[in-house]
């Protein structure tokens, strides 16, 4: 019999994490919840470690250490606390897949450690190739390791590419359901308040990827994430809006041919195919029916509207340390945003200030992007007090 495949998650506590957990609880004989991350969601971690009874949990926030390990005295589960820990768990022998779940620059350097013992690579970590794609490549071309992406346009890209020649592919295209402020112009957009931005008409997500969706900094990410992960310019990378999420994301090819990957908006259905992949596992839920919806729509990219996207394509091109840049301003950004200290609109303004007020790096070494992720954090707060 084959035995389970042991997966660790980092950050189980999030949207991405529990609902991995979930597939591992329906799924027992294939799947173990071998080691539980999370950084702070003490309470929520120790009622799944309760449950999954993995080998070990850690807990980013050191402050929790002896709570948790209190908590858990009388079970056989090992305790630690702190970012070294994480970056060591996952060189464990015992770990066959990673699931790297962690949100924003966190989850890099864990990925790295990952990647450097040969680990499988669940990625729902976008930020971790837009910061370092040139790093994580050079790792992936040095070490057994692979990236089974996540994220449903990746992973859709992904499906789509299997059996295929790369240098057939002529054009990427990304779907983008448009957020809760389809449609909308700016002037609309001076005022929405957070609780506006994170009601996302299609999917269930954590805050700050709910909030990059609604102002398109996510489909940003994912943009230049697909150009780490598939090795396409950005010229051939193109977004649409598509409000249904259905087709989750699409290839051209040379010969005018496209390939597209269907399937309800659940992240259900990617999470299950990267943990189990090259294999695919029967599920009866989440099953997407024509009879419900008769008809697909699509819709081109209002670029002047939601700068964010734009901010994104020049980071790209533009290489370097740009976007290491751009993603710490932006999670300064979001958060100041969920705060109500700047305004929706002040998001895309504050990325472009830190843009141009942090030294250009033209190839970043890891130690040169901790350093940047670092300084912008700082002088992104800085400016945010000018930023309406």
């Amino acid at each position: 019999m084959k035995k389970q495949k042991n997966i660790a998650i980092l950050g189980s506590t999030g949207s991405i994490g529990t609902q991995a957990l979930e597939i591992i609880k329906n799924y027992p004989d294939k799947f173990q919840a071998e080691i539980l991350v999370a950084n702070n969601n003490i309470d929520l971690l120790i009622k799944q470690a309760i449950e999954y009874q993995p080998n070990i949990v850690v807990i980013g926030q050191e402050k929790h250490y002896e709570s948790l390990k209190n908590s858990l005295k009388d079970l056989p589960i090992k305790v630690f606390a702190g970012a070294k820990a994480i970056q060591q768990v996952v060189q464990m022998d015992c770990v066959d897949l990673v699931l790297t779940a962690m949100v924003g620059f966190s989850g890099l350097l864990p990925t790295i450690k990952a990647i450097e013992a040969n680990k499988t690579i669940a990625l729902a970590n976008k930020e971790t190739l837009v910061v370092a794609g040139h790093i994580i490549n050079n790792l992936l071309l040095n070490n057994k390791s692979q990236i089974i992406p996540v994220d449903s346009e990746h992973s859709a890209i992904f499906q789509c590419l299997l059996g295929e020649n790369l240098k057939n592919i002529d054009k990427l295209i990304l779907t983008a359901s448009g957020g809760p402020f389809r449609g909308k112009n700016r002037d609309f957009l001076k005022t929405v308040k957070p609780e506006q931005a994170l009601k996302h008409p299609n999917w269930n997500m954590g805050n700050k990827v709910t909030i990059d969706s609604a102002s398109l900094m996510n489909k940003g990410l994912e943009l230049i994430e697909a150009h780490w992960l598939f090795g396409i310019d950005a010229k051939n990378i193109e977004v649409v809006i598509h409000p249904q999420s259905i087709i989750h994301s699409l290839v051209e090819f040379i010969d005018g041919s496209i390939k597209a990957q269907l399937g309800v908006p659940s992240m259900r259905i990617p999470i299950q195919y990267a943990l189990d992949f090259p294999n695919r596992t029967v599920s009866n839920k989440d099953r997407f029916s024509f009879k419900e919806i008769q008809s697909l729509s699509f819709e081109q990219v209002d670029l002047k509207t939601f700068k964010n996207l734009q901010i994104a394509i020049d980071c790209l091109n533009a290489g370097g340390s740009s976007p290491c840049v751009m993603n710490a301003a932006n999670e300064i950004a979001v958060e100041l945003f969920l705060q109500e200290k700047i305004s929706f609109l002040g998001i895309s303004d504050l990325i472009e200030e830190s843009l141009a007020k942090i030294d250009f790096i033209a190839n970043p070494s890891l130690e040169d992007c901790v350093y940047i992720d670092n300084i912008t954090r700082k002088k992104s707060f800085e400016l945010s007090k000018k930023i309406k």
